[in-house]
């Protein structure tokens, strides 16, 4: 058989070094502007839901069970609205955080569309801005992804800035352009991922939660009790359940020489755990209408167990429906500490036990 040609169109010399092998971008590879069509699209079956439930112990009815859903006014279960987030992240990672130092945080996340087992999710991205970091070793990237499914309806749309390693720290850094994002998303935006909900079908025995709409005011805090230990095979697979391929998450051989000594577990692992935990005080807030903004405070590493709690920052009527109301929620979720006292922060400090900081958007019966 005659050896392959290369992208010159000539064929690789014995013994030479192949060139067919991706490292991933390095902070030099973004500019401002550029578009990126991420590999390998993704069918989501009812085998990733049930792996998704097994690895966060997530409870929320309508993602549950099909008969309750259905009820309550969907065609069926939807898949949750974490894990269609996390595939859509995984198709990114390639491109944009495979030579990643930390995830840093999100801002103006919008759930547009329903998403259902045999979906086929892809996605897109857009580099919104870069800025090289004093130390000249690193920089961070700002991308705008989105999410499409078979149909090429929007499912999907969120920014995220990234820590991204340099190729050369003697390279030249390029012009920074940071840009402005938004705050908080407004509640006319929210909502386009769910359809009108039966408020006399909607089952509040089934669903575990007595508590709709009115039950709750802006300044309420609840401490949702339970917590989760992180295992390390537990991690593994569920960042591999979203094809992440970042190899702070994976490769134990490199990250035994970096700064902390071992695999970091995905910011995204440990909100869908916080998430699944916000059940015991939440558990009719079924559905994540938009992520506003979110902070990875600190790492994790497997062994920890995460606990979580909850302040009600608003109450929102939704434009047009009377159906739902939406909840704008902060969680924040903590390493090896209970949260009957509410740990948080003050300023930028935040307490040391402090993981994760998500302002978002909920939806529930009114």
């Amino acid at each position: 058989m005659a050896d392959e040609a290369d992208a010159n169109g000539m064929a690789p010399q014995s013994g030479a070094v192949s060139t067919k092998t991706r490292a991933g971008n390095f902070f030099e590879d973004f500019h401002v502007g550029q578009l990126i069509r991420h590999a390998t699209p993704r069918t989501v079956s009812s085998g990733d839901v049930a792996l998704y439930t097994a690895l966060t112990g997530s409870r929320f009815a309508i993602q549950s069970a099909d008969s309750f859903a259905q009820a309550a006014g969907y065609p069926r279960s939807p898949v949750d609205d974490l894990l269609v987030f996390h595939v859509v992240f995984g198709k990114t990672v390639p491109d944009i955080s495979l030579n990643a130092v930390a995830n840093l945080g999100y801002a103006g996340c919008r759930f547009l569309a329903p998403v259902y087992p045999g979906d086929t999710l892809n996605a897109v991205s857009e580099v919104l801005g870069v800025k090289e970091n004093s130390n000249r070793q690193t920089g961070v990237v700002y991308v705008r992804s989105q999410g499409f499914n078979q149909d090429g309806v929007m499912v999907l749309d969120y920014v995220r800035w990234v820590m991204v390693r340099k190729r050369d720290q003697a390279s030249p850094a390029p012009a920074e352009i940071i840009p402005v994002l938004p705050k908080t998303l407004h509640p006319e935006t929210l909502g386009d991922a769910c359809p009108v909900i039966s408020r006399s079908h909607y089952d509040v025995q089934l669903s575990g939660s007595q508590h709709r709409f009115g039950d709750y005011a802006p300044g309420e805090r609840i401490d949702h009790v339970d917590g989760m230990t992180v295992e390390e095979a537990e991690h593994q697979i569920a960042t591999r359940l979203y094809q992440n391929t970042a190899k702070v998450h994976f490769n134990q051989f490199a990250e035994a020489q970096g700064r902390h000594g071992r695999r970091l577990i995905y910011g995204g692992h440990v909100i869908s755990i916080a998430r699944a935990l916000t059940f015991n005080g939440l558990g009719n807030a079924f559905h994540v209408a938009a992520i506003n903004a979110g902070r990875h405070v600190a790492p994790l590493f497997a062994g920890a167990t995460i606990f979580a709690w909850s302040e009600v920052l608003e109450c929102a009527e939704v434009p047009g429906r009377d159906d739902v109301g939406a909840l704008r929620l902060r969680t924040i979720a903590t390493r090896d500490r209970p949260c009957a006292d509410f740990p948080r922060f003050a300023g930028e400090t935040y307490d040391p036990s402090v993981l994760l900081d998500l302002d978002y958007w909920a939806l529930i019966p009114q």
